[in-house]
């Protein structure tokens, strides 16, 4: 039993606590760890005495220190992050030089057609066609599997086609089970930027990839590669 804790419950949150009691930890700081309240971080702690610097720390003279250390770690997080999409971007650049047709054709297709995110691929379209050639060149080009596909509709209900049509129409046609269906955006009245209404009877498919930093970076630097030119935004 720790001296003047009480009942010993939770040992290992207790454990956790007192180790970071030793480090010089506030209570306030403890609690937020450990997600327990300050009151049992105080009375599993108290018996522990801190030395001075770690007590003018905790009062506030320490505070540009700790700033340093967070922005140190930030840039750190930041540069780990930058490298991966970079790497990401070399693989897309020597893929590139091996020729494959269907790779330069996705590529070139999300080049006009997709976003332009650092870290978020998403391909949208109404023609079920240009959505499903590209979805065939994420799964044979960059093996993307099923199940990290994700599927965004924008459905205008007024064509005479329930939702549930439309999803199985895509579902269909993309060769994807409903799994991958999220929230639609329902439109029920769809017009055109002019104005006029216009006629999409299966709406708009969004095309998402989960977890896609590395899948839109191999793309970019294989579009930079194909087009001969250096995009620095894209890489961020």
């Amino acid at each position: 039993m720790f001296v003047g804790t009480g009942t010993p419950r939770k040992p290992a949150a207790r454990a956790a606590a007192r180790e970071l009691r030793r480090s010089g930890a506030s209570y306030k700081k403890i609690a937020a760890e450990l997600g327990i309240s300050p009151s049992s971080a105080f009375h599993w702690t108290r018996d522990i005495e801190l030395t001075q610097e770690q007590i003018d720390f905790n009062e506030g003279r320490g505070i540009k220190a700790d700033s340093e250390v967070v922005n140190r770690r930030a840039r750190t997080w930041v540069k780990k992050n930058r490298d991966r999409r970079r790497a990401a971007q070399e693989e897309g650049r020597r893929l590139a030089l091996e020729g494959d047709a269907l790779h330069k054709a996705g590529c070139m297709l999300y080049w006009a057609e997709g976003a332009k995110d650092k870290n978020q691929l998403a391909f949208a379209n109404s023609d079920v066609n240009m959505v499903r050639f590209f979805a065939d060149f994420l799964r044979k080009s960059l093996s993307v599997p099923d199940e990290d596909f994700v599927v965004r509709l924008n459905v205008y209900l007024d064509n005479g086609l329930s939702l549930v049509a439309v999803e199985e129409y895509w579902l269909e046609a993309l060769e994807l089970p409903p799994t991958c269906l999220r929230t639609h955006q329902l439109n029920h009245f769809p017009t055109s930027s002019s104005g006029r209404k216009r006629n999409l009877p299966y709406g708009v498919c969004t095309l998402k990839v989960k977890r896609s930093t590395t899948v839109v970076q191999h793309i970019f630097g294989a579009i930079q590669e194909y087009g001969g030119f250096e995009e620095p935004k894209w890489l961020g």
